[in-house]
């Protein structure tokens, strides 16, 4: 049997380092925490937890802290968040994703300027809504081609369209088509990052390669849901796994998933994950059935 794994799957710049972070801020003598799971990945999250790193989730939880250090996740958080932490002098080490930090300072601008600003993403994300704090008050999202075709212009003011760093490619590249059909000013920066970029886009194509394609990742991963979307489309036996012990779970040990085997992972799927399933799947996969 072929096995072939994605040369992006897995960790991507802004994760590890956010990972990296914590586990140097464990080296010091402050209690950790982290505002909000520092990733979409299950093991990492439970791994911190039984080195002592809890998690805040809410502003309030927030508000009750008196000592430690809080790191910010990869997804970034709330303009308020920030104002909290800084006016009851909370240490805090800012972990969020530089291409995330980067769509904060081009809607914040934006706002100044007096655009309507439209964002590509997930209204209920963390991080989409860390950018929505930063975009004032004359804001949409859309998530959907139906939204993008919904959505109508109401006023003289200028458009400004961002994307969730995860957002699907193709189909941000479709929004940017349909505002076009409208006749549209729109001024639009892709800040869809290029690791997510390249990683649905080898996904797509090895999805078609292959007789069975095995998607790593978080549940609650954004990133890794979408390379399922896109790996489905290109290979109908395509599985979603979390771990190792979830694919063998789901495939009964020994299953027969033909001759050529495709594996990606998102964005918060480590690489020791990866290569446990990789392994496996060489050692008790047969090209039966």
């Amino acid at each position: 049997m072929e096995v072939i794994t994605a040369k992006s799957a897995g960790f991507c710049f802004g994760v590890e380092r956010a990972v990296d972070t914590v586990y140097e801020a464990l080296n010091s003598d402050d209690k950790i925490y982290t505002y909000g799971p520092i990733i979409h990945n299950e093991s990492v999250v439970s791994d911190l937890a039984d080195k002592g790193v809890e998690i805040i989730n809410t502003p309030e939880e927030l508000m009750k802290i008196k000592s430690g250090t809080v790191i910010i996740r990869s997804h970034g958080v709330t303009r308020s968040v920030y104002d909290i932490m800084d006016k009851k002098g909370i240490r805090y080490i800012d972990a969020t994703c530089p291409f995330v930090l980067r769509i904060h300072k081009l809607v914040d601008k934006a706002r100044e300027e007096g655009c309507h600003i439209i964002i590509a993403g997930d209204r209920e994300h963390p991080e989409v809504q860390g950018i929505l704090s930063f975009s004032g008050d004359h804001v949409t999202v859309i998530k959907t081609e139906k939204e993008a075709e919904d959505f109508e212009k109401t006023d003289d003011r200028k458009l400004f369209m961002v994307a969730q760093t995860t957002f699907n490619s193709e189909l941000f590249d479709k929004f940017v088509e349909i505002f076009n059909k409208k006749y549209y000013n729109v001024d639009i920066v892709s800040t869809i990052c290029n690791a997510t970029w390249q990683r649905q886009k080898e996904t797509a194509e090895l999805a078609k390669r292959v007789d069975t394609m095995i998607v790593i990742g978080g549940a609650h991963s954004s990133n890794t849901r979408k390379l399922y979307d896109i790996a489905g489309a290109g290979c109908k036996n395509t599985l979603f796994v979390q771990t190792l012990d979830d694919l063998v779970s789901k495939t009964d040990g020994i299953p027969g998933r033909g001759s050529c085997v495709g594996i990606t992972a998102g964005a918060s799927t480590p690489k020791n994950i990866i290569e446990e399933v990789q392994n496996y799947v060489r050692r008790f996969w047969t090209d039966a059935g």
